[in-house]
């Protein structure tokens, strides 16, 4: 598998250019159609999160694939390759898989650790599997790195504070208000980000939480789970947001929109004779929800990815994070030996088919030379024949799947098909899904020949048994 990783994240961009890259729920099923329309791309996959979009691709070729996997980008961003060029990053086969492990595992995370990116690869996958571009290498490979990313949180403690960017965020705005305990809060956005940010204020302890949605009803809905908590919780309309901005304490945006969901205008006029009361906005759009310019109102605050990114280091304890790091490690290694394994057996299979194919060919003429031969005698001869043969290739198929299982290891499948003169098409044609159709083929074939050679010998044997009669 030519697996291909492409992409950029808080760790090799800043936020100004992620949020141009941005890729919402709405556009991922026009993304991937896209990347499956170009000439190189076979599979594929998007991750876009609040700090992170990625391109997991099976390439035919990484050149190939790496260029229709930066045009697809560019044109989305509405930019050239080589203005991301700089922000992007790029990785191939095992180092791709790698990658991979280490997203699932937290380990890449802005917030070292945080669990709510297994939620993020999850949606990821079920959108493209859901847009019909996974297939079965990306299909075993995004199961794999989930259980690698459960396997990581239940055996380490890295996330063992529950920190996220939601968490960290609403951290520096309860630092600014003083606390935030029976403070009325206004939430923008209701999605998965919003009901993230819902449950950490319902366990700070916040007074009151207004919900403004597009989806109304998705709206009241969260606004229902958390009264159904002993939180007081209404719903408001976004064309109302001026006066719930003036009666909150603090403004947790989330929305996902494209353009900027709270302008300075409407800030500027909800704090008009608020006095010296403050207001945090915790931004955590991408692209972002509030307006740069809000920051610059006096008695404003605001907190967002990008300031999250500048104060943010990996707080976690080195020795949970060297852990997590060792758990990838080896899964990586279990996985890629099994990618290496698997990638000898159509040679085996190949293998073990033209071992078929002799033997069928050797009965077939000892059927024409022996035609008066018992079939008890026949059928005993038959499973000898097979059993020499089976036990003959049992011991080089088993070994040659532990050699090529090591690093280097494929050159073995190479050897094996030279010792057998095995067609270097027939073992490509077993690795295609067509194999199974293809052998099935052979088999029946096979099998129709040594049936019409039985029926012949019975044949033979019934009419020379109706000359003894007469």
């Amino acid at each position: 598998m030519n697996l291909l990783t492409v992409g950029m994240s808080h760790r090799s961009a800043p936020v100004r250019v992620l949020e141009r890259v941005a890729i919402s729920p709405e556009q991922i099923g026009k993304v991937l159609d896209e990347l499956l329309h170009r000439d190189h791309l076979t599979e594929a996959f998007v991750v876009s999160t609040c700090n992170r979009v990625e391109v997991y691709a099976v390439a035919a070729t990484f050149h190939g694939g790496l260029d229709d996997v930066t045009s697809v980008l560019a044109r989305h961003a509405g930019a050239e390759v080589g203005e991301l060029a700089d922000h992007l990053y790029v990785y191939y086969a095992g180092a791709a898989v790698e990658h991979l492990f280490s997203v699932a595992a937290g380990l890449d995370s802005m917030v070292v650790g945080e669990a709510q990116i297994l939620g993020q690869l999850r949606t990821a996958y079920g959108a493209a599997d859901e847009n019909g571009t996974v297939g079965k290498a990306l299909h075993e490979l995004a199961q794999q790195a989930l259980r690698v990313g459960k396997r990581v949180h239940a055996e380490t403690e890295i996330d063992d504070e529950g920190a996220s960017v939601v968490s960290e965020a609403l951290a520096d705005g309860d630092a600014v208000l003083g606390g935030l305990a029976g403070r009325s809060a206004l939430l923008v956005g209701a999605g998965s980000m919003g009901g993230l940010a819902a449950a950490q204020l319902r366990r700070a302890g916040i007074g009151e939480v207004v919900i403004a949605n597009r989806t109304a009803a998705n709206g009241e809905r969260l606004a229902a789970s958390l009264r159904a908590d002993g939180v007081t919780a209404r719903t408001v309309a976004l064309s109302g947001l001026h006066d719930a901005i003036a009666a909150a304490d603090l403004v947790v945006t989330c929305t996902g929109a494209v353009g900027a969901v709270v302008t300075e205008d409407v800030v500027s006029a909800a704090i008009d004779g608020r006095g010296e009361r403050p207001l945090v906005f915790c931004d955590l759009g991408l692209p972002r929800d509030t307006a740069p310019e809000v920051a610059l109102l006096p008695g404003v605050t605001v907190v967002d990815l990008a300031s999250l990114q500048q104060r943010l280091t990996e707080q976690r304890g080195a020795g949970e994070s060297e852990r997590a790091a060792a758990i990838v490690a080896e899964e990586l290694r279990g996985y890629l030996a099994a990618q290496r394994s698997a990638e000898v057996t159509p040679t085996v299979t190949a293998l073990r088919k033209r071992a078929a194919e002799v033997v069928d060919a050797e009965l077939l003429r000892l059927d024409s030379r022996l035609p008066e031969l018992e079939g008890k005698v026949r059928d005993e001869l038959t499973r000898t024949v097979r059993r020499v043969v089976d036990k003959l290739l049992h011991a080089p198929t088993v070994r040659v799947k532990q050699l090529a299982s090591v690093p280097g290891g494929a050159g073995y499948a190479d050897a094996l098909r030279e010792l057998f003169e095995l067609d270097p098409q027939t073992t490509a044609l077993i690795g295609s899904p067509q194999a199974d159709e293809v052998l099935d083929g052979g088999a029946n074939v096979a099998r129709t020949q040594r049936a019409k050679s039985a029926g012949r010998a019975d044949l033979r044997d019934s009419t020379r048994q109706d000359g003894e009669d007469r």
